[in-house]
């Protein structure tokens, strides 16, 4: 089923690059998100040290450690009513109903990356990045997604997050009630030169 609606994905989107005409773009366009399109929380899930590692211990010393993180995260994502799109190196991209379910979800990872570290040596420590944002995406076969929202949080987890941070965007936070009591800090990004309101979540109780 995956398999057949990737298919279909993959040949509306070359029939709408062969179309001259462009109604008969604009009704591709339409069918493409009436069929695959979702709100969702984009959750995306960086480690750290890749080059360092590897060059340091080799790619099998890294590998093993992007193993555990799979492993790792997958439970967590479900736990909260997640679902996992795809592990792509040593990245995690993940959907879920909500931005509360998704910071949710990035701060038990950050807790348990943290307690297993305890029993690990330094080289095998996980250090992890986050970036949450939620909108309009195309989700295809729950094994891939294309979208604003799937952009920046990639740039927010990859590029911007540093090593125990989560990076929510002012869109996805706003969406979380008060009464959650998730803590946080107002940052600026910038991003290909256009400026990102986001906020920091505060999971240490440090603000």
């Amino acid at each position: 089923m995956a398999a057949k609606s990737v298919r279909r994905f993959q040949d509306l989107l070359l029939k709408f690059s062969q179309a001259e005409d462009p109604n008969e773009r604009q009704k591709i366009e339409k069918t493409l998100w009436e069929t695959y399109g979702e709100e969702q929380a984009v959750f995306v899930l960086d480690m750290s040290g890749f080059s360092r590692l590897t060059r340091k211990y080799g790619i099998i010393h890294y590998l093993s450690m992007v193993r555990r993180m799979q492993l790792t995260t997958g439970p967590i994502v479900q736990s909260f009513e997640g679902y996992m799109i795809k592990y792509e190196a040593d990245n995690c991209f993940a959907l879920f109903p909500s931005p509360l379910n998704a910071v949710n979800a990035a701060i038990a990872m950050q807790h348990a990356f943290d307690a297993a570290n305890l029993l690990t040596a330094d080289d095998l420590d996980i250090r992890i990045a986050c970036g949450i944002d939620y909108g309009k995406i195309l989700v295809i076969g729950n094994e891939d997604c294309f979208g604003d929202a799937v952009n920046r949080s990639s740039k927010l987890g990859e590029d911007v997050a540093e090593v125990g941070d989560i990076l929510v965007t002012q869109e996805a936070m706003k969406m979380i009630p008060a009464e959650a009591g998730i803590k946080s800090r107002e940052i600026s990004i910038s991003i290909s030169g256009i400026n990102i309101p986001a906020y920091v979540v505060d999971y240490r109780g440090e603000a």
